[in-house]
């Protein structure tokens, strides 16, 4: 992969993975934080944050886990589809024997 690729794919992980963030902080604090009155989290609402950011982090490892077992079946059925793909079309059946050839 040349370099300027690898940079893209760098920086297009970098973009995933502060999307995935992002998202996760705002979910939690949305569910978490309950008043904006005071200059500090409760110590619920810090308990509510930890709890429900480990337990999307658990779900988030969860999937990847599935979608790293599954990749590498559907990267086999891609390659499978593609070499079928490309291999030539059978040309037009011949008649049985003993049958009548078309046309005739």
């Amino acid at each position: 992969m040349d370099p300027a690729a690898e940079h893209r794919q760098q920086l297009r992980s970098l973009r995933d993975f502060l999307l995935v963030y992002n998202r996760m902080t705002e979910l939690c604090f949305r569910h978490c934080v309950c008043s904006l009155n005071y200059r500090l989290l409760t110590g619920r609402e810090e308990s509510c944050l930890d709890s429900c950011a480990a337990r999307l982090v658990r779900a988030n490892h969860r999937l990847m886990g599935a979608y790293v077992g599954l990749v590498p079946a559907l990267l086999q059925r891609r390659a499978a589809e593609h070499a079928a793909a490309a291999e030539p079309a059978p040309g037009p059946a011949e008649p049985a024997e003993g049958a009548p050839a078309a046309g005739t």
